[in-house]
């Protein structure tokens, strides 16, 4: 990498005149600030000042001072950009991007810093001797711009769904998405017409955690221009309306040792034994993940079954139901094709915070060698009350409190985030259902809707 001087430079001459520098708050919202280029190198060492109440911020911008730790409007930290991420932006040439990392002003840890969760996670992991690779399928309804940013979208393409003819509606906003997310390093997998109105799909490609993590953040950056360029608007937003089918970004991950896949498996036995403890070990955490995953009041309602959101605690093979869906390997796709699915996952998470506790209940079942039951290939909504508490299949939580109990309630998931980030994150979260809880289901994803 350049040193900071010489990459401002560089920069500048290509015509770059400021450095976004981007986190995400509990809300999974992604926040910003700008340096301009020639500060680089002050900024690189340095950082820049944003204040200390960020981490108790809430969805709709409020400042709950609930959180005893940060109860007063005194305060700063310093945003410090990761200049080895650094990407010029090709929706937005003027700009180059960098995730952020926060320290407190003396360059110490600053305990809420959610990507330095990531990163402590990982370590674990790494000590353990396991490596975990993730991905993201990222959805989004696209809409027409310029209509009222509190009403309802207006699609830009009408199916159907996984249709090429619907794509045929957007197919300059596709074209330019594939080549910006080209050039701003972003791997894809896939894109395609969704299954929602209006809605899309695209898939990152499998790394390590962090860089997951980053790629998430800069998609959405990547995806916004490109729509931006052609006259449209995306929403990632958990729902689009009500009753509607949501956005999820479902997050793949795998667990491997020694250069070998733990999950690695067929349809008929599952994973080996310790591919089943990290699926145990989701499940054993799964409400409390959740909490992290799928935490704003929309979130809830996407949770629900029949829209492959995933709203039981339970794995299958394949099924697309299933909170966790385990995707084998097989002999066209090899044995190290083999991850899970986790669905309950959507825009309004922290893309850190989700894959650290996400990484920590995994690898903590590996550990004890947690087991499975046997996998649930049929959708648990379709049976009677009688039927799922037979089987002691359970529902996920489905309002604010329980979510909050749900987490909480795990020692495990609390020592991820610690007291402080957690305590910050419970505050926004209760300001979040405290204002929707005044408020009608329609206006709630109204609110939602540009959030993200």
């Amino acid at each position: 990498m350049m040193e900071p001087a010489a990459l401002a430079r560089d920069l500048a001459a290509s015509g770059v005149s400021g450095v976004m520098i981007v986190w995400a708050d509990n809300n999974g919202i992604p926040r910003a600030r700008i340096a301009p280029v020639d500060a680089l190198p002050a900024v690189s060492e340095r950082g820049v000042g944003i204040t200390s109440l960020f981490a108790v911020f809430d969805t709709h911008d409020m400042i709950t001072f609930a959180h005893p730790g940060l109860s007063t409007p005194s305060g700063d930290v310093r945003l410090l950009p990761v200049l080895e991420r650094l990407t010029r932006l090709a929706g937005q040439p003027a700009l180059a991007w960098a995730p952020g990392r926060q320290v407190a002003t003396d360059g110490s840890v600053w305990p809420y810093d959610q990507r330095g969760v990531l990163e402590a996670q990982v370590r674990r992991a790494a000590e353990a001797g396991l490596e975990v690779r993730a991905g993201w399928e990222i959805e989004f309804a696209v809409g027409v711009a310029g209509e009222d940013p509190t009403g309802v979208l207006q699609g830009a393409h009408h199916g159907p769904a996984y249709s090429s003819r619907a794509l045929l509606d957007v197919d300059e906003f596709a074209g330019t998405l594939l080549a910006d997310f080209a050039a701003n390093g972003l791997p894809v997998g896939q894109l395609h017409a969704e299954y929602g109105p209006a809605q899309v799909e695209v898939s990152l490609t499998p790394s390590d955690p962090v860089t997951a993590a980053d790629r998430q953040l800069l998609a959405r950056q990547t995806i916004h221009a490109a729509a931006r360029a052609h006259g449209l608007q995306v929403s990632f937003a958990p729902l689009i309306s009500a009753s509607g089918v949501g956005n999820g970004w479902h997050l793949h991950t795998s667990v491997w040792r020694d250069g070998r896949n733990l999950l690695a498996g067929d349809a008929e036995r599952g994973p080996g034994p310790d591919g089943a403890g990290y699926l145990g070990g989701l499940l054993r955490d799964l409400p409390a993940v959740a909490a992290l995953t799928a935490p704003s009041v929309p979130s809830l309602t996407r949770l629900r079954p029949g829209y492959f959101a995933g709203a039981y605690v339970f794995w299958g093979v394949e099924n697309r139901e299933a909170t966790l869906r385990y995707v084998p390997g097989s002999s066209l796709l090899g044995a190290d094709h083999a991850n899970v699915e986790f669905k309950a996952c959507d825009a309004s998470a922290n893309p850190y915070l989700a894959l650290a506790t996400v990484i920590a209940a995994g690898t903590a079942g590996l550990a004890d060698g947690a087991t499975l039951d046997e996998p649930i290939q049929s959708d648990p909504g379709t049976w009677s009350e009688q039927e799922r508490s037979t089987r002691g299949l359970a529902r996920l939580p489905a309002t604010p409190a329980d979510q909050e109990a749900a987490l909480l309630g795990s020692d495990r998931i609390r020592a991820v985030l610690g007291d402080d980030l957690l305590g910050a994150f419970v505050a926004a979260r209760r300001s979040d259902a405290a204002w929707a809880a005044e408020r009608t289901p329609d206006d709630v994803v109204a609110a939602h809707l540009w959030r993200y």
